[in-house]
């Protein structure tokens, strides 16, 4: 990225991911060389809106008037998180260049299955939190990276490569619902740059709190550190054919969702509750290391090991990552001078930018993509008279 000067340095990157807790909402500002996080909120999930999403990614609960309302209501969502950050910040939006709005996946297909073909569906109406913010928004990220033959994700790779690509060989995991990988080889180029989703991240892990405990998450890992793995279960589950699958490959809630957690429970009904956290967290940290050893040891010795997402602050997880990569230095972003939680808004908001700029924001390498496309549909800010 060349040093900008400009009118409208600040881009708000908005993130709702896999795990359904919240949206996060990153201020970005441009001024300077390199991207900087300005400020960042987390702005919790209602319990009857992530039912709703849960009810819409379902294939057996979902129908077309849900879509078509929930497209809406997640729009007013995003919208007030980008106005509170604004607020938080104290940010007039004449210096925000554009928001850039993930959305939320209810449904992705990475490749042509039977008759479906590859496709990928976020929710979150740009339309109305262009109304109701008065502000441009870039969104539908994805749409363009799948229409170029790719598979529409990982797509933080990307930033990474701008970020932090250095004299070492580095390997970025992020765990949020679902965890990915982006290996840097040091001093890379754009084409050398590996990436792929290695797996579950917190979105088992988070399942079995929830179910087992009442609670949202395991905080800290601290349930997951009073039982054991069960090594019946983390045999079952490593059997699963995606580890096997060569990168670029990506996957979601369609594998790893409540259904997964329903049939460990009906075929494994004697472990304790316990006990299934901490093979949640082992399960996350086995598909993290094997798809190292497959896939990115082969090609590049790893020495740094950076963590983020939420599960960056899931201690069981992180002593569990350690114990399978003894070879590696597993650091968290925090380590760099960089939120962990504020990994991905901050990725869309870069890549939001680079749409408002005209530049290419996939890497052909990670998605399979034909050729760098531009992301993203862009929405104007509607024009009022009043305001």
């Amino acid at each position: 990225m060349t040093t900008m000067k400009q009118e409208k340095p600040y881009v708000i990157g908005l993130m709702s991911g896999t795990s359904l807790d919240g949206a996060d909402a990153a201020l970005v500002s441009f001024e300077k060389s390199q991207p900087e996080l300005v400020d960042f909120l987390f702005v919790p999930m209602p319990a009857a809106l992530k039912q709703k999403i849960l009810d819409c990614c379902s294939l057996e609960k979902s129908n077309i008037a849900l879509t078509c309302s929930l497209n809406v209501e997640l729009g007013h969502y995003f919208a007030n998180a980008a106005l509170s950050l604004c607020r938080q910040a104290n940010v007039p939006k004449e210096k925000i260049l554009c928001i850039a709005s993930h959305g939320q996946t209810v449904y992705h297909i990475p490749e042509v299955s039977g008759e479906l073909l590859a496709s990928t569906l976020q929710l979150g109406e740009p339309a109305v939190i262009a109304y109701e913010t008065g502000l441009p928004v870039v969104s539908s990220f994805r749409a363009m990276d799948m229409a170029a033959g790719g598979r529409g994700a990982p797509l933080v790779p990307y930033v990474d490569y701008l970020l932090f690509r250095s004299e070492e060989n580095r390997a970025l995991q992020n765990i949020g619902g679902i965890g990915n990988v982006t290996v840097l080889p040091a001093n890379c180029a754009a084409e050398q740059v590996i990436a792929f989703d290695t797996g579950p991240g917190n979105m088992v892990i988070d399942s079995f709190a929830q179910r087992l405990f009442n609670m949202q998450y395991d905080e800290d890992g601290r349930l997951a550190a009073r039982g054991r793995p069960d090594k019946k279960v983390l045999a079952a589950w490593m059997a699963e054919p995606f580890f096997s699958l060569p990168p670029p490959k990506a996957t979601g809630r369609e594998l790893f969702g409540e259904q997964f957690v329903r049939a460990a429970l009906e075929a494994f009904p004697d472990v304790s509750p316990h006990d299934w956290l901490a093979t949640a967290a082992m399960f996350t940290a086995m598909s993290i290391s094997r798809s190292y050893r497959d896939f990115v040891f082969p090609l590049c010795p790893i020495s740094d090991v950076i963590i983020s997402g939420g599960g960056s602050y899931n201690r069981t997880l992180l002593n569990d990552i350690r114990t399978q990569l003894p070879q590696c230095r597993v650091l968290r972003q925090e380590d760099l001078g960089f939120r962990s939680d504020a990994k991905e808004a901050m990725a869309f908001a870069v890549l939001g930018h680079e749409t408002m700029s005209g530049r290419p924001g996939n890497l052909p390498s990670a998605t399979g993509a034909a050729r760098p496309v531009i992301l993203g549909n862009i929405t104007p800010a509607p024009f009022f008279e009043d305001r």
